[in-house]
């Protein structure tokens, strides 16, 4: 049976490298994993701490439960102002009271100009909400606009090495995760 997979893209552009990235390795994945892309961070409310337990807006609810049932997650974003970008963190903010990122295996890609500071933030951040990763599970994709075409086609092939060595690994954690 395949695992499930949830992707979540941190940029808020339509039709982003970010999202394309993603795409990308759903095709590449395809054949061990059912992958569902979340790309829709615009659309949850900003966190409200009062809201966090009691109230919970359905959105938040229903990315809450997709996070707790996936087997494994990628987040693949961009680096905005040497950080995360603000959706992203708004959902993670959101998940902080719960357990839903809790010992569970992620794979971590910074797909953005530069993006070393905003891929050690990612990391630091899902340390901190005590998801599994290793650094085989990391990517930082520098440049990326000139590595994927307007078709979501990768353009080198050391990028496309890259993220086969991305897939193996984040495979082989899945496939050694124990969870509830």
């Amino acid at each position: 049976m395949k695992k499930n997979i949830l992707a979540i893209v941190g940029s808020a552009s339509k039709g982003s490298s970010n999202l394309k990235l993603v795409q990308y390795l759903s095709v590449e994945m395809q054949n061990d994993f059912s992958l569902e892309i979340f790309d829709a961070l615009v659309t949850l409310p900003h966190f409200d701490p009062a809201l966090t337990d009691n109230n919970t807006p359905k959105e938040i609810t229903a990315i809450r439960n997709a996070i707790s049932h996936a087997d494994g997650i990628i987040i693949c974003t961009p680096e905005y102002i040497f950080s995360m970008p603000s959706g992203l963190k708004n959902l993670i903010e959101w998940c902080v009271s719960t357990t839903v990122f809790s010992k569970k295996p992620v794979g971590l890609i910074t797909a953005s100009a530069q993006g070393e500071k905003g891929h050690e933030e990612l990391k630091l951040v899902m340390k901190t909400v005590e998801t599994i990763f290793t650094e085989e599970t990391t990517l930082l994709i520098q440049g990326i606009k000139g590595k994927i075409d307007s078709e979501g086609n990768i353009r080198t092939e050391e990028l496309k090495a890259e993220l086969s060595v991305f897939i193996k690994h984040f495979s082989v954690l899945i496939r050694s995760s124990k969870q509830e």
